[in-house]
């Protein structure tokens, strides 16, 4: 102990304590360099003889990085140019406190043997720990610990390698050049590289903007924090989250917690700089000055220049006079609490001044603005998709700043753009680890008789699988027979994952981490490793397995008498599909166990699905599509609508009745620590579009509850439009809260219901291969019928809120890009095609209609423009229509469209809707086909099927089954 502080602190109770706080030096902690005889060799990272690539700094040198350096230029630091640098524990600390990502990374770096990173822990080095002078702030205290850092290092290796410290700090560079160390900024020290211009690229220019006058400046000021939280809590300002409009760049919404209604916002004085997912604060306008969303379909096609958005951006900017009815709570945003950045992939949009290395990147994802980049390598990125991340946003530019962080690959292969769809979804996709890895049992496995001794032998009964074509994970299989008494025994048997992966292993984590398998059209992100999910924890034909069992007695009327549950073992009699599980039941000449069973199980779904449905459960139907692809080069061939079975709806009741008879038992035995999954009613505003939508075509829609909603849906049917209800659905969707996982301790019971099922408490049971919530109700389950016991974090109410944080963003992420999936491979589909194709339009706005085409379940917007003679488009606001000549588009009337690809840009191809009929004097409007994105939300129907490596595969939320379908169509033409 070389160190001691001794104060006087008063309890709670007013009595004063003697508090010491002692620090230990110690004199044997290594430099880390190869360098030194006199540290620890085994510690030795930093190369004994460093390569100096610098121009400027020719002797070999080590470099040492302050904080700001390591926050702000972590994509740089990630580069293999820069190598053999030392981080202090006090700057290691500093990050850590101040950003966990960006700490996480940095934490990767310094794991990397060849990236050359050492922490050297200076705060317990006898030599290099300094004490906080009185007066002097932390941040001066540390950059004179850094100092004292590279000094020693110099004095230390006897100036054979110097030390250079890099910093963005005037003032600690010239304290640092007065006691005679290097030092130079990182954009200094990367210029001298002979190989640093690509490297320039990478660097964060945060510390470029400055605030510039009134004058100069395109958007007001930010109000400061203090200003900010002075508001919030005299409630002249609100806080909420800023959603930003896919439809027009100019307009966007708040979502504040306690208000009603999202507040709009609009223009680019509304706006404020605001990213979609900042969280802002936001000052509400007078009534008077409330406004209504623009009917208008506006994309910003501006250039570098453009600062209006164009002729309609500038006609948005005008005060226009709303309908006191159709106003809505109108606000400015007025400043960022915190700001939600990531990093972008997209496309670079070059400048067409010749020699400018000024450019704008143009996101995939249509709710982020362009952002402006320096890049010298335009003519290598410009057919790249590309990563950027942004710096800043300042005042006086229409665009943020950002910079360059890596290209991915050629603009438009396959294996690049499904990268791109993976990191604009933030979904985990690298291969497993050794370390997880090696938490996988040791083949061969076989299930031994110690195991079985633990379960119910379940092999005697005739069990089989019912999935789709291909399935390799099978999660589960069933089985139904006569009792004695005349009722029936029911079993669902589920993989029992948890019985391979332990609470708290990295297996676990990392399995935690993903939280979902995501379905590609063309293959599958596997929650856990292949070796559990498509053998040891698959359900396959005529191998034993490990189970977990839901058991029931029913009546012929399908009424639960008693439910058991158990681990098992089974042996599946046959793993079907749905159209070998149909043709069975179909034949009557059929007339083994299997057969029997299957007509037992298809007979009582029947019942439990009407039950279901005079409950009030929703059935929020939309086709499903699917792609044949190519056996060899893998690409699509062609585009079919999924089929929909009696075997499908018969698996799926019999999976939603095991989620909530599991749900209840859990329930029962930990009330304040059930993991559960809930679907909020929707408030009544968020029903106004269906209304209307339904009311302009002579329906009234009862939305007082699920059952009146579900009850007047049925109804709303017109024999000439086949497919008006199934589009007054899709609307409906749109109108639903998130399905969402919680803990049964943080929320009131009442609100446990679930809205789209009908049912008071639900959970997920069933999938445990392919979701991480099932894995802990497996577990919950397992300690409520003494199979297992708990452990600390699955009892923790802390815990538990932030995993299913994590569940419900990876499943929503999930789902996103699943869509986005399907996008790509529609396009993929139209590069050699031009196809008419049957549509409905869906919604009009005033300069465009939205066109739903069922059999590619995409849906487009349809510019109408008036660029030829004689053509002239009228919209009356009031009927929600438009006409040209004798020729007028309603909501829900139908139409043909021309399908094609526009390759024209390569760095953007587009999907083109090209109107067909009806026939407008001779004349078809070609438009450019975008896809809108509603929000998410659950389906009803545990077996949705998805593509996966050219097959089925169920797929994401299981509430409502024809929701997530129809959410497939919206990014099509991204």
């Amino acid at each position: 102990m070389l160190t001691s502080k001794t104060f006087l602190k008063k309890n709670k109770r007013g009595n004063v304590l003697k508090i010491v706080r002692e620090h230990y030096l110690r004199d044997d902690l290594s430099c880390g360099s190869e360098l030194c005889d006199e540290c620890d060799s085994k510690e030795a990272i930093l190369e004994k003889v460093p390569t100096s690539n610098s121009k400027q700094y020719t002797v070999p040198h080590y470099l040492l990085l302050d904080t700001n350096i390591i926050l702000q230029q972590i994509d740089a630091l990630e580069e293999p140019t820069l190598c053999n640098i030392v981080v202090i524990q006090t700057i290691l600390q500093e990050v850590k406190h101040r950003s966990s990502s960006v700490y996480k990374r940095l934490k990767d770096l310094i794991t990397n043997p060849n990236r050359k990173f050492y922490v050297f822990v200076n705060e317990h080095h006898h030599e290099t720990y300094v004490e906080r002078n009185p007066g002097e702030s932390i941040n001066d205290r540390n950059d004179r610990a850094l100092r004292r850092v590279a000094t020693w290092y110099e004095e230390h290796l006897s100036s054979h390698v110097r030390v250079i410290l890099l910093t963005e700090d005037v003032r600690n560079r010239d304290l640092a050049t007065g006691e005679g160390l290097l030092s130079c900024s990182i954009a200094s020290y990367i210029s001298q590289l002979t190989n640093g211009e690509p490297l320039l690229d990478k660097l964060s220019k945060i510390d470029a903007a400055v605030e510039t006058s009134v004058k100069d400046s395109l958007y007001p000021l930010h109000a400061t924090p203090t200003e900010i939280h002075a508001g919030i809590k005299s409630k002249t300002f609100l806080q909420g989250s800023f959603q930003a409009s896919r439809e027009n760049f100019l307009e966007g919404q708040v979502n504040c917690e306690g208000y009603d209604k999202p507040i709009l916002v609009q223009g680019r004085d509304g706006l404020n700089r605001a990213i979609d997912g900042d969280t802002v604060a936001v000052r509400l306008l007078p009534e008077d000055q409330w406004s209504a969303p623009l009917e208008l379909v506006l994309e910003d096609e501006g250039n570098m220049e453009d600062d209006e958005g164009g002729e309609e951006g500038k006609e948005l900017m005008k005060k226009k006079s709303v309908p006191v009815a159709e106003r809505r709570p109108t606000g400015q945003i007025v400043g960022i609490i915190k700001r939600k950045w990531r990093q972008y992939c997209g496309i670079l949009q070059a400048n067409p001044m010749a020699g400018s290395s000024r450019h704008l990147f143009v996101p995939a994802e249509r709710k982020i603005p362009k952002i402006r980049v320096e890049t010298r390598q335009i003519a290598t990125l410009s057919t790249q998709r590309i990563v950027v991340a942004i710096d800043s946003w300042p005042r006086h530019s229409r665009y943020p700043q950002g910079h360059f962080v890596r290209a991915l690959g050629p603009i438009g292969d396959k294996d690049t753009e499904n990268e791109v769809l993976l990191l604009e979804h933030d979904v985990p996709h690298s291969k497993f680890s050794d370390l997880v890895l090696s938490y996988l049992p040791q083949m061969p496995w076989t299930i031994t008789d110690e195991e079985v001794s633990r379960r119910s032998d379940l092999r005697h009964l005739d069990v089989c699988s019912v999935d789709p074509p291909g399935c390799t994970d099978i999660d589960d299989a069933l089985h139904c027979r006569p009792l004695d008494n005349g009722n029936l025994e029911v079993g669902v048997h589920i993989a029992d994952v948890s019985h391979f992966i332990k609470p708290g292993t990295p297996l676990d984590d990392e399995a935690a981490l993903r939280a979902t398998t995501v379905y590609l059209v063309d293959k599958r992100i596997d929650m856990v490793p292949g070796l559990l999910s498509g053998n040891l924890c698959s359900l396959r034909g005529n191998e034993e397995r490990l189970a977990f069992s839901v058991i029931w007695e029913l009546t012929e009327d399908a009424r639960i008498v008693d439910a058991k549950f158990c681990k098992s073992v089974i042996r599946s009699r046959a793993a079907l599909t749905y159209e070998q599980a149909q043709l069975i039941i179909d034949d009557p000449s059929q007339q083994t166990s299997i057969a029997t069973s299957l007509r037992g199980l298809n007979r009582l779904a029947k019942i439990l699905k009407k039950r279901r449905m005079d409950n009030g459960a929703l059935v929020l139907a939309s086709p499903e599509i699917r792609f044949h692809m190519d056996s060899e080069t893998h690409e699509p061939l062609e585009v079919v609508a999924k089929k929909m079975r009696e075997t499908n709806s018969m698996v799926e009741e019999f999976m939603l009745l095991a989620n909530i008879t599991v749900a209840e038992k859990i329930f029962h035995e930990f009330p304040d620590n059930a993991m559960l999954r809930r679907h909020p009613v929707p408030p009544p505003a968020n029903f106004e579009p269906l209304q209307h939508a339904a009311k302009r075509q002579g329906f009234e829609l009862n939305v007082s509850t699920g059952k009146d909603l579900a009850t007047s849906l049925d109804l709303a049917v017109k024999p000439d439009n086949p497919y008006f209800n199934t589009m007054l659905r899709i609307i409906a969707t749109r109108c639903m809260l998130q399905a969402v996982y919680f803990s049964s301790g943080m929320v009131q019971q009442s609100d446990f219901h679930h809205y789209g099922l009908a049912a008071p408490i639900y959970t997920h049971f069933t999938s445990p291969i392919r979701r991480y919530a099932d894995i802990i109700v497996h577990r919950l389950l397992a300690a409520c019928i003494g199979a297992d016991a708990t452990y600390p974090a699955l009892l923790d109410k802390k815990a538990s809120t932030a995993l299913c944080y994590n569940l419900n963003y990876r499943n929503r992420q999930a789902q996103y890009a699943g869509r986005a999936s399907v996008a790509l491979h529609t396009h993929l589909f139209f590069r050699s095609r031009v196809q008419d194709e049957d549509g409905y339009v869906l919604y009009v706005r005033k300069n465009a209609l939205q066109v739903l085409i069922p059999k590619y379940g995409l849906e487009g917007t349809l510019f109408l423009r008036c660029d030829s003679p004689g053509v002239s488009w009228t919209y009356n606001e009031k009927e929600q229509c438009q006409s040209c000549g004798n020729v007028v588009f309603h909501s829900f009337d139908p139409v043909t469209v021309q399908l094609s690809l526009d390759r024209s840009n390569v760095q953007h191809e587009k999907l083109v809707l090209k109107l067909v009929r009806p026939v407008i004097d001779g004349y078809s409007v070609p438009s450019v086909g975008n896809n809108t994105q509603d929000d998410d939300v659950d389906m009803v129907g545990e077996k949705n099927e998805a593509e996966a490596g050219g097959t089925e595969k169920e797929q994401g939320d299981c509430d409502q089954p024809e929701t997530k379908k129809r959410k497939k169509k919206n990014k099509k033409n991204k």
